[in-house]
């Protein structure tokens, strides 16, 4: 996973991020593994602010990098503008949100919506399948295989569930899906 442990920051509305090997790179449309990343992180975790974002630069969507690039490239500026050498981004607590002074604040049709977003707590489409066989005991790489996903897909799935229910192990799942009824 590459946005584990990353810092984005932003200088003149331009986005840059930081690794773990304390790199700085200026993000670009071809920063598609980064990019993706975090596209995936919007649509599981902050739909409302992905949904929002997608409308509002629907424009670019023809040109499908320059357009997520776009989406990617407005959450981090609403979100992650300062270099304070804490990541913005861990596998423990998610999205670590900065407050970030906007010339536009009391007047952005998206305040409140993209900046600050509020996670989303419930299970989404993509996240079911991949969570009932979890459930019943089925491996990561089994699971990637009767679906046709990557393994990479169903832990992000599995993991991103997780965050967003408020469970550690799979016995807390476990519970969670008895309690919630889940899969009936």
């Amino acid at each position: 996973m590459l946005l584990k442990n990353i810092e984005f920051f932003s200088v003149d509305s331009v986005v840059y991020y930081k690794l773990s090997d304390e790199s700085i790179h200026k993000l670009t449309v071809n920063d598609t593994e980064v990019i993706g990343e975090m596209v995936e992180l919007l649509e599981n975790l902050y739909p409302e602010a992905y949904d929002a974002l997608c409308q509002e630069y629907k424009g670019c969507s023809p040109n499908r990098w320059y357009y997520r690039y776009r989406i990617v490239s407005r959450f981090i500026r609403c979100n992650f503008a300062q270099l304070d050498d804490v990541p913005d981004i861990s596998d423990k607590h998610g999205c670590q949100f900065e407050y970030v002074q906007c010339p536009l604040k009391g007047e952005c049709k998206l305040e409140h919506i993209v900046c600050h977003p509020k996670i989303d707590k419930k299970i989404s489409r993509a996240e079911m399948p991949v969570l009932k066989l979890w459930y019943e005991g089925v491996a990561e790489d089994k699971i990637a295989e009767s679906l046709c996903l990557s393994v990479h897909t169903v832990h992000n799935h599995i993991r991103n569930a997780y965050q967003r229910i408020g469970v550690h192990s799979r016995a807390e799942f476990a519970k969670y899906v008895a309690i919630n009824n889940i899969f009936e």
